[in-house]
Order: structure tokens, then sequence, then C-alpha cells
């Protein structure tokens, strides 16, 4: 499933603002994807921990066509690795993803967000971010 699906993050959203007040919520982001091996088993089955343009740079290297997950509100693929013949899906952040993530925050009127690993480089991102609030640094 995606890394952080929208339909999932706001009903977290939803009860959080019922506990905590508003202005002391900051929405966490994340910066990543995960490429899974297939078929999933519980328990056994571990995701490659993958920037968002690393992502990107797969489906294009397999050939993959990136989809978009309306209710999840997340991109995704899924391709073979011809080496070794495992199956894989793909789930990962981009543009479409994380200004779902923006638009939550403004709807509740969080305070902000931060993001789980800032190290993965992702211009697009930042541009973002920027046309949509304010930033403190």
């Amino acid at each position: 499933m995606a890394v952080a699906p929208l339909n999932q993050v706001r009903r977290v959203v939803e009860y959080a603002v019922t506990e905590i007040p508003r202005e002391k919520i900051d929405l966490g982001i994340p910066n990543y994807g995960y490429d899974w091996p297939l078929p999933f088993e519980r328990g056994v089955t571990k995701a490659t921990t993958i920037g968002n343009v690393q992502a990107v740079r797969i489906a294009v290297r397999v050939g993959a066509e990136i989809q978009f997950d309306e209710l999840a509100q997340s991109p995704f693929f899924l391709y073979t690795d011809k080496e070794s013949g495992i199956a894989h899906e793909v789930w990962f952040e981009d543009v479409r993803s994380l200004q779902a993530k923006f638009d939550l925050i403004k709807e509740f009127g969080l305070r902000g967000c931060g993001y789980w690993q800032i190290m993965q480089w992702f211009r697009a991102n930042w541009l973002l971010l920027y046309e949509n609030f304010y930033i403190l640094k």
C-alpha cells in the first residue's frame, strides 16, 4: 500500500483534532518510497526504502507505467526484475500526493508539517512546499 495513504492520514487527523489543539499539530510528510518484492508475506517480505526521484528512475529504466491510486492519493507502479524474475510493487510520493497532504493541513488548520527522511533529494517537493506555505527556518 501507499507510504501514507491520504484516506488513512485523514482518519488520523480527524481523530487528532478532537484530542489536540490544531495549532499544535504538524503533519508528518514522507519523503521516500518503498520497493516491495512480491508476493507479500507478513513478517517475511521486506521492502527497500528508496527516494522519490529514484522511484521514477526505476520506472523509466524498467519501462513501467506509473499509476495513481485516487483513494490513497499516491503514485505506484509494478515491474518484474529481469535478472531475478521477482515481481515488485513500488509506492512513493510525487507532487500530486504531496499537494493532497498539504491541502489536508490547510483544510484542518494544522500548524504545519515535518518531514520523514529529509536527506532524499526531491526538488519538486521543496518548490511545492514554498508555493503552499510560509516557511520558517
